[in-house]
């Protein structure tokens, strides 16, 4: 589900309800350094949990005093943020 470079974490695959617990504890966990890079380039399927995933990783990250960025989010992500008013809040890179 994720593969690590330096800062960088690669998220592959879906980012859907069946998979969000386990993709919230996974990012989570991995959170290390002062900020992460979650690249979700390889991402294949999102849906409205793939929000609350971004922003689960986001409320952890600042509870340990530490910031994420996204990169290469895909379009279906970034249009469900602005359906839900969210775009502005997504700290993308």
């Amino acid at each position: 589900m994720m593969e690590r470079s330096g800062d960088r974490l690669t998220v592959t695959g879906a980012m859907t309800l069946s998979v969000a617990p386990a993709l919230l504890a996974e990012g989570t966990a991995a959170l290390t350094g002062s900020e992460t890079v979650f690249d979700l380039a390889q991402v294949a399927e999102v849906d409205s949990s793939g929000l609350a995933v971004l922003f689960g990783w986001l409320r952890a990250a600042k509870a340990q005093g530490k910031t994420i960025r996204v990169a290469n989010p895909p379009k279906n992500l970034l249009s469900l943020a602005e359906v839900y008013g969210l775009a502005d809040l997504l700290p993308t890179a």
